[in-house]
C-alpha cells in the first residue's frame, strides 16, 4: 500500500504566492508606465499647434495637429542629416574603440599571472578620484595631440572609463574559470588568441553592457562638440539642437530691439520645437536598447559582484 501513497510535496522558499505576484506585477506595471509616460507626453507636445498649446496648455492627446516643429527643425537643410551621420559615426566607432581597450585592459587586470596588475589596477583606480581638469584636457587634446576640428576630438577623450573597466575586470574574475584558460595554453593558444577566441564569446554579457553604457555616452555627448568642434561639417546632432534652441532663444530675446524680427519671433515654435529636439534626440537610441536588453541585467550584475 506504500505505493499509493502521495510522496511529500516540496516547498520553494524562494516562490512567491499568486497574490503577491500579482501585486509585484501591478507595482512594476505602474513604475515601467512612470517612465514611459513622460516621453510619450513629449511626443504628444512636439505634434501639437504652437497656438493651441499657448491658449489650452500641455495635453496627453494633441487637441490640434501640426508637424510645424519638425518642418522647422528639418529646415535646417542637410545640416540635420550630417549631424545625424556623424554622430551615427561617432557613437559606431567610439563604442568599438571603447570596447577593444576597455576589455583588453579589464582582461589584463583579470589575470593573476599578470605581474603588475596591482599598479594598472591602482593607475586606474585613481582617475576616478582625481582629474587634471578641463584646461589641461583641452590644451593636451588641441596642442598636443592636434585634434581640434577632428573627427577624433568627439571619440578619444571619451573612449577610456575607469568604472567601466573594473565592471569589467571583475565581469572576467566570476564568468571566466581560470582553468579554461590554462587549457587553452596547454593546447597552445596564446594570449590573443585566448582572449579572442575563448574569452570573448563567453563574456557577451558584460561586453554588451558595457557596450551600451559606451553607445549611450558618445550619442548623448555634446560637451566635446562645444570644445574642440567649429567645423559645420562636423558638429555632431546633440549639439546642433543645442545651436537651434540658442538661436531661438536669441532671437526671441532681441525680437524687440529688432525690429520687423518681433513678427518673427512671435511665429516660432518654441515649444513644441523643443520637444520635437527632445524625441530626434532619443528615439534612435532608445530604438537601439531592444537589441541589447537581453544581455543586460545578467551583464550588470554579474559585473557589480565584488570580491
Amino acid at each position: 500500500m506504500e505505493v499509493f501513497k502521495r510522496k511529500p510535496k516540496e516547498v520553494d522558499n524562494n516562490a512567491i504566492t499568486p497574490f503577491w505576484n500579482v501585486v509585484l506585477n501591478i507595482v512594476i506595471g505602474v513604475f515601467a508606465f512612470t517612465c514611459v509616460f513622460p516621453f510619450l507626453f513629449v511626443i504628444a507636445i512636439s505634434f501639437t499647434d504652437e497656438k493651441v498649446l499657448a491658449l489650452n496648455g500641455f495635453s496627453l492627446i494633441p487637441e490640434k495637429f501640426s508637424m510645424a516643429a519638425y518642418q522647422f527643425v528639418f529646415n535646417t537643410g542637410d545640416q540635420l542629416f550630417r549631424s545625424f551621420g556623424v554622430t551615427l559615426l561617432v557613437t559606431v566607432l567610439g563604442t568599438l574603440i571603447s570596447l577593444f581597450l576597455i576589455t583588453t585592459y579589464a582582461y589584463v587586470l583579470s589575470r593573476r599571472s599578470f605581474r603588475y596588475r596591482n599598479f594598472f589596477s591602482f593607475f586606474a583606480f585613481f582617475t576616478m578620484l582625481f582629474s587634471g581638469g578641463m584646461v589641461p584636457n583641452y590644451i593636451v587634446a588641441t596642442q598636443f595631440l592636434h585634434l581640434y576640428n577632428t573627427i577624433w576630438a568627439l571619440i578619444l577623450p571619451i573612449a577610456m572609463n575607469a568604472f567601466f573597466i573594473l565592471v569589467m575586470r571583475t565581469f572576467f574574475q566570476t564568468s571566466v574559470p581560470d582553468a579554461l584558460i590554462e587549457a587553452a595554453k596547454i593546447d597552445g593558444s596564446g594570449e590573443f588568441r585566448t582572449f579572442l577566441q575563448i574569452v570573448l564569446p563567453i563574456s557577451l554579457p558584460g561586453i554588451a553592457t558595457i557596450g551600451l553604457f559606451c553607445t549611450l555616452g558618445y550619442w548623448n555627448d555634446w560637451f566635446n562638440a562645444l570644445l574642440y568642434i567649429d567645423d559645420a561639417s562636423l558638429v555632431p546632432l546633440q549639439a546642433m539642437l543645442m545651436r537651434i534652441q540658442n538661436n531661438m532663444e536669441f532671437v526671441i530675446q532681441n525680437s524687440m530691439q529688432m525690429g520687423s524680427s518681433f513678427e518673427i519671433a512671435a511665429t516660432l515654435p518654441t515649444e513644441t520645437v523643443r520637444m520635437a529636439m527632445v524625441v530626434l534626440a532619443t528615439l534612435p537610441i532608445a530604438l537601439a536598447y531592444p537589441f541589447f536588453q537581453k544581455y543586460f541585467v545578467k551583464g550588470l550584475t554579474v559585473g557589480s559582484l565584488k570580491e
